[in-house]
């Protein structure tokens, strides 16, 4: 992608342009982002996947004029169990399309402007007449992309954040609207984080949420304590506490420096191999959703060409290359050429014609997880 050209999904901007100006900062409005967009999914197919254990799926019901009339149930759902769609006010929520649809896949690549570690999923939000799940703020980034009916979206620069009490949802007690806009199918709303918006269908309605991951500091630490951890005994080695010069003690629960000395210093060897880190994170970054697992297969003999699969997740750092929560050291020309699978998520004949016989034989091995597809 070239960050600095013109881009319709971005109303004309680059790239380059949108996250220098935009990104974290205001909201933007982009009337037509996708020309004679329609929705990838038909609404059956939506509901069939709200019926699928292995889908993330929600429905909020709720009268708009109203605070505390709103209640949510989690999917999986049958379809008798979806509201008729003449009822009002109601709204079916449908996370991580992307993992199950190949073009809801497609179209999420359209937003890798931002980092893959930022990348999240598409959410797809199908509600009936005025439905809609209330006033409230995102702790991340989302495009609204508009794909069928009309929604209406009021948002505001909230810095009352106050919820109303005791409901399933959080809905905001104060909501204070500076903008209102009301979104055609091709049209796409950008809203940085806390940014409260409230959108309400006027007639049948589908949207698209691109949504961002957030990782929140208290929580990357603990998983990369946890991640670094598990070679902790080697790191540490296997040193024995030694207090052969400990004097006898009048207050026997204190804790000895030396002890505290002796600990320190195994946290510090653990931390020693300044790659350990970089690599938990990117193995984090990739791991897999909970919800996803990949089938086995069988690759040919010979690979003309591959791509990922969908459900894959594949970043780099300078010494190594992650995919799906593992890591390889990576340098020279196979470095190059794993970072050209991440980047674009495939590679050609041309491609494969430069790998070493170590790196497609990686490839080979990554085909027969699933996590590779070859091409016919």
């Amino acid at each position: 992608m070239n960050v600095k050209h013109p881009f319709t999904l971005l109303g004309g901007l680059s790239a380059a342009e949108f996250m220098q100006r935009y990104w974290q900062r205001k909201p933007l409005l982009v009337r037509q982002a996708i020309p004679e967009f329609s929705p990838l999914l038909s609404r059956a197919e939506l509901f069939d996947l709200a019926a699928q254990p292995e889908v993330e799926s929600r429905l909020v019901m709720g009268e708009n004029q109203g605070q505390r009339d709103w209640s949510m149930q989690r999917g999986p759902f049958k379809r008798r169990q979806i509201p008729p769609l003449t009822e009002r006010d109601w709204t079916l929520l449908v996370q991580g399309v992307d993992l199950h649809d190949d073009r809801v896949a497609a179209l999420m690549q359209q937003f890798r402007f931002v980092p893959d570690a930022r990348l999240d999923d598409v959410m797809i939000s199908y509600a009936s007449d005025t439905g809609g799940v209330g006033p409230h703020f995102d702790s991340y980034d989302v495009f609204l992309l508009q794909a069928h009916g009309q929604r209406r979206w009021r948002i505001g620069r909230q810095k009352d954040l106050s919820l109303v009490p005791d409901l399933p949802l959080k809905i905001l007690a104060n909501f204070e609207p500076e903008h209102d806009y009301v979104l055609n199918p091709g049209d796409m709303l950008y809203l940085p984080p806390r940014y409260a918006h409230d959108g309400v269908a006027m007639g049948e309605c589908m949207t698209y949420s691109v949504g961002f991951r957030v990782p929140q500091a208290g929580d990357l630490a603990r998983e990369m304590l946890m991640r670094l951890s598990e070679g902790a005994d080697e790191a540490a080695g296997a040193d024995l506490y030694k207090d052969a010069t400990q004097p006898a003690v009048a207050k026997p629960a204190a804790i000895p420096e030396a002890m505290q000395d002796f600990a320190k210093s195994a946290m510090q060897r653990a931390l020693k191999d300044p790659l350990a880190l970089p690599r938990a994170l990117g193995e984090y970054l990739t791991e897999p959703k909970a919800q996803v697992w990949f089938e086995a297969s069988s690759t040919p003999r010979k690979l003309k060409s591959v791509r990922l699969d969908r459900r894959s997740r594949m970043m780099y750092d300078r010494h190594h290359v992650f995919l799906n929560g593992e890591s390889w050291r990576a340098a020279g020309e196979d470095a190059a050429l794993m970072r050209r699978l991440a980047d674009t998520r495939e590679l050609t004949a041309q491609d494969l014609a430069q790998a070493s016989t170590g790196a497609l034989a990686l490839l080979m091995d990554w085909c027969d997880d699933g996590w590779l597809h070859a091409n016919s």
